[in-house]
C-alpha cells in the first residue's frame, strides 16, 4: 500500500494551483462587475443631467436669454470646429496649460524636496509660503497682463502661480510623511544625505507628488482660462468672454462643457500614468 501511494506521480504545477484559480477568477470578475456598475451609473448620471438641461431650456428657465439647449450648444461647437476657431483657441489654451504645468511643477518638486532636506529652512520659510499660497492669484492677472502683455506669457505666469504652490505643498507633505524611525535607522547604519534622499525620502514622497501634479494640471487649466477671461489674444477663455459679450449663450455653454471634458481627460491621463509609474506600490484598499 505504501509503495503504491509513493509511486503516484506528482500533479503538475498548473493542476496544483487549480483550487486557487476560481478565487482569483471570482476576484477579477468582481472587480470588472464593480467597474461596469460604476460606468453605468456615470453614464446614467450624465444622461440625467443632459435631460434636466434640455428640460430647463424647453421651459425657458431661468431666463429666455440663458435658456439654450444641449443641441444648440452642440451645433455651436460643430460650427466653430468647421471654421477652425475652436481648434486654434483650444490649441492656444492647452499649450499655455502644459507649459505652466511643466515649468511650475518641476520648480515646485525641486523646492519641496529641498525644503524636506532642510527642516530648519522650511520652518523659517513656512509662514511666508503659507501667506503667498493664501493670496487670491486671480487678482494678479491684471498686473501680469500689464507687465507681460495679453499673449501667452501672462497666461503661463498666472497658471504657474497656482500650480507651484499646489505641487510644493504636496512635495512637502510627502517628505514629512517619511517615517522618523526609518530616517534614524538609516543614519545609524551610516547612510549619507544623498542616500537618504534617493532611498527613503524620494520613494515615500513620490505618491504625494504625483497626486499634487494631477491636481496641479487641473489648476493650470483654471489659471490659463481665468487669465484669458480677463484679457487675451486667443484661447477658450477669450472665446467665452466674446460669446458672453454678444449674448451667444449656446457658445458659452458649449465651451464650458468642452472645458469640463478636457479636465476629465487630463485627470484620467494623469491617473493612468500614476498607476503605470507607481506599480511598485501596494494597491489601495477599496
Amino acid at each position: 500500500m505504501s509503495s503504491r501511494t509513493s509511486a503516484q506521480p506528482a500533479l503538475p504545477a498548473s493542476e496544483q494551483a487549480a483550487p486557487d484559480e476560481p478565487a482569483r477568477s471570482r476576484k477579477r470578475t468582481g472587480l470588472s462587475r464593480e467597474t461596469l456598475v460604476v460606468r453605468v451609473l456615470q453614464v446614467s448620471l450624465g444622461v440625467a443631467l443632459l435631460g434636466l438641461w434640455q428640460l430647463a431650456a424647453a421651459s425657458k428657465w431661468p431666463d429666455p436669454v440663458l435658456a439654450k439647449s444641449p443641441v444648440q450648444s452642440w451645433d455651436y461647437l460643430v460650427g466653430a470646429a468647421r471654421s477652425g476657431a475652436l481648434w486654434s483657441n483650444t490649441r492656444a489654451t492647452m499649450t499655455a496649460v502644459l507649459i505652466a504645468w511643466v515649468l511650475a511643477g518641476l520648480a515646485a518638486v525641486a523646492a519641496g524636496l529641498a525644503l524636506g532636506l532642510m527642516p530648519r529652512t522650511e520652518r523659517v520659510l513656512s509662514p511666508y509660503l503659507d501667506a503667498a499660497n493664501a493670496m487670491p492669484r486671480i487678482a494678479l492677472a491684471p498686473l501680469l497682463i500689464v507687465a507681460l502683455g495679453i499673449g501667452a506669457p501672462a497666461k503661463v505666469a498666472l497658471a504657474s502661480t497656482l500650480v507651484f504652490f499646489i505641487v510644493l505643498s504636496g512635495a512637502r507633505a510627502g517628505v514629512r510623511s517619511a517615517d522618523a524611525e526609518w530616517l534614524r535607522l538609516s543614519a545609524v547604519l551610516g547612510a549619507r544625505k544623498h542616500q537618504l534622499f534617493f532611498k527613503v525620502l524620494l520613494p515615500v514622497a513620490t505618491p504625494a507628488i504625483f497626486a499634487a501634479l494631477r491636481l496641479g494640471l487641473i489648476y493650470s487649466l483654471l489659471g490659463v482660462v481665468g487669465s484669458e477671461l480677463i484679457s487675451a489674444r486667443d484661447g477658450l477663455g477669450q472665446l467665452i468672454a466674446y460669446n458672453s459679450s454678444v449674448f451667444q449663450m449656446d457658445g458659452v455653454y458649449g465651451i464650458l462643457v468642452l472645458l469640463a471634458v478636457i479636465a476629465v481627460v487630463l485627470s484620467q491621463l494623469m491617473a493612468f500614468l500614476e498607476r503605470r509609474l507607481l506599480r511598485w506600490q501596494p494597491p489601495a484598499d477599496r
